[in-house]
């Protein structure tokens, strides 16, 4: 009900913004009070206001400043109250969505959010006015992430997530940038790597599928997806990745580290993130530069790319007067000078094009290669969480060809099946969830089924026993997609995956809430569903309560937890899951105690053998 009624707040701020009038802006050019943005004339808006304002921790100080910066200078008499919390861009939108009457009334998120955001009522669109000032003002790639159809819901802050190229300038001559192949050569020729992450990553396999005009578009709802990369085009994409891939000098990483290896990288294809890692160890031999073009039958194509961005959102509000007071302090916290002054204070590259024309970010080559490179991107939008495993596959299914177009055409043809398989989920496989990360020999490829359990209370599900190792990573998560996921946010991992403590065998718990917005991931030692129990007339008991048992080493034993004080003629059996479905005794029979002692029940699951210790 409360998303219903925020949707219906919006239509209303819609039609009430139609009295808007125009202010001057503090960087000099109009701040309209248009459409959604200001509710009503800009004489009418003065006051103070009470506000919540999410941000990531390392701008809380920055954001207080400047929203106090904004009410010593608007022209208003607008003054907020804020309440400055410290939510992360990637969490924002969840929580936004999971109650938006009670979320922030402006919050940063990140652009991949922004469908979720609209269709849950949580974003106030924006007039006319200040649509127009958005487009005109920031970087296209950015805008495009602002808006839905024709409609625009949020404002630019950023536009610093993306890739381009690293080089060793003593490797590669500056005349070779331009061109995959050249680079190719230049780094077998010298004996170095190119570094590109696409056995492993969709992200970095979609610049080649991009450069040749391939879409993945999905629809809002993900219902459906416009996906052309099994297509000419795409046969065009799959050959000018098959050339990286058969390189010998290619590696799939995407580390700025790579420069250090023990083989030295020459190219390797990262983002901002990199920059400093990657001037520490190259220095004056640093060259950053947009990707290369790749050329397939005398045609050049320039690689494409995933672009991201941060983004900021206004709550719709019931009051006018206070909607258009909050789109005032949004367009300020985006302007030119604002995003300037997160770019001193945090290095967050501008959206706005002053901004990223100015000299200081001029002066940061690895922003400039970014922007070079934004016309050829596209922007990260609301994508099925599934098809990030099956995109990143078709780097080694292109690799693993002999570079034919029909064995290319079957690679791409895998994928575009596999894609076609969502669609044909079933309800339980949707709403299933399995473990998935760098664990059992596997890299993040494969789900281990988990199963629910019939305990009351919130849904409680188990994996089969794993075998995992100190180090190892990994999540829960829903449907085979990264939709709704879970780790452990306190493992100190970055990813918030969750950390194998100790190597052994278990049980991996998922502990959610009804409607899957929280989830806990614990590693034990039994589980409820497939682990095994000691019940009997044990311990003062009569066939009513079950003694947990543990797994051991093996991967097949079980020991009970408890040591039980047990008379001759004490009888019991061990069961699984809780039920009577499999349970093992002294054959179909009870086992019977036959001596007075302190045992620990032990029982061998791989052939039902319980002895006494």
């Amino acid at each position: 009900m409360k998303k219903k009624l925020l949707a219906l707040v919006l239509a209303l701020a819609m039609i009430v913004a139609t009295v808007a009038g125009c202010g001057k802006g503090k960087d000099g050019g109009q701040t309209s009070s248009q459409g959604g943005d200001n509710g009503g004339a800009t004489s009418e808006i003065g006051g103070t206001y009470d506000i919540t304002v999410w941000v990531p921790e390392l701008a809380v100080d920055l954001t207080k400043k400047q929203i106090a910066d904004f009410n010593s200078s608007n022209e208003y008499g607008i003054t907020f109250n804020a309440t400055i919390e410290a939510v992360s861009e990637a969490d924002s939108a969840t929580t936004m969505i999971t109650d938006v009457e009670s979320g922030a009334d402006i919050f940063f998120f990140a652009q991949d959010q922004s469908t979720r955001l609209i269709q849950s009522g949580a974003l106030q669109k924006l007039g006319q006015g200040a649509a127009e000032s958005v487009s005109s003002a920031n970087a296209s790639g950015v805008v495009a992430a602002c808006k839905l159809g024709d409609d625009m819901y949020a404002y630019p802050l950023t536009a610093d997530n993306g890739y381009f190229m690293y080089y060793d300038k003593s490797v590669i001559p500056e005349a070779d940038v331009t061109s995959l192949e050249a680079l190719i050569a230049d780094c077998e020729k010298a004996g170095r790597t190119f570094c590109m992450e696409t056995d492993t990553s969709a992200w970095y396999i979609a610049s080649f599928f991009f450069g040749t005009g391939c879409v993945s578009e999905w629809a809002p709802d993900l219902s459906s997806v416009n996906d052309t990369f099994n297509s000419d085009k795409g046969l065009i994409a799959a050959k000018g990745l098959y050339k990286l891939q058969t390189s010998k000098a290619h590696v799939s990483s995407s580390q700025g580290t790579e420069f250090d290896a023990a083989v030295p990288a020459a190219v390797v294809v990262s983002g901002i993130w990199d920059y400093v890692n990657v001037e520490n160890i190259l220095g004056d031999n640093m060259g950053v530069a947009e990707l290369p073009s790749f050329e397939v039958d005398g045609t050049k194509y320039h690689m494409g790319s995933f672009n991201g961005c941060k983004l900021l959102g206004v709550k719709p509000q019931t009051d006018a007067a206070r909607s258009a007071a909050l789109n005032q302090l949004a367009q300020y916290l985006v302007s030119e000078s604002a995003q300037l002054e997160r770019f001193d204070a945090l290095a967050w590259g501008p959206a706005n094009t002053n901004a990223q024309a100015s000299d200081k970010v001029q002066a940061n080559p690895g922003l400039v290669a970014l922007n070079k490179q934004f016309p050829y991107s596209v922007p990260q939008g609301q994508i099925h969480g599934s098809w990030w495993d099956i995109a990143k596959v078709i780097g080694t299914d292109v690799g693993e060809t002999d570079g034919s177009d029909a064995q290319l055409k079957e690679a791409l043809k895998k994928y575009e099946d596999t894609i076609a398989a969502l669609f044909n989920m079933s309800t339980d496989e949707k709403e299933a969830f399995s473990v998935i990360g760098g664990i059992c020999g596997t890299s993040w490829d494969t789900d281990f089924p988990m199963t629910r359990t019939t305990e009351p209370g919130d849904p409680t599900f188990y994996s089969e026993a794993l075998e995992l190792h100190a180090g190892e990573t990994f999540k829960c998560r829903q449907g085979a997609s990264w939709d709704v996921n879970f780790g452990d946010p306190n493992s100190g991992d970055p990813d918030g995956n969750a950390v194998v403590a100790e190597d052994g065998f278990y049980f991996v718990k998922l502990v959610t809430n009804a409607d899957y917005t929280e989830g806990t991931v614990t590693l034990e030692k039994n589980s409820y569903v497939t682990g095994w129990t000691v019940i009997g007339t044990v311990s003062g008991t009569n066939w009513d309560t079950d003694f947990e048992m543990e797994i051991q080493d093996d991967g097949t034993t079980f020991k009970s937890v408890d040591k039980f004080d047990m008379t001759a003629g004490t009888e019991f059996k061990v069961r699984q899951g809780h039920n009577w479905d499999v349970s093992y005794g002294n054959g179909t029979e009870n086992y019977v105690v036959d001596a007075d002692g302190s045992y620990t029940v032990v029982f061998d699951s791989a052939t039902g053998t319980i002895t006494l210790e």
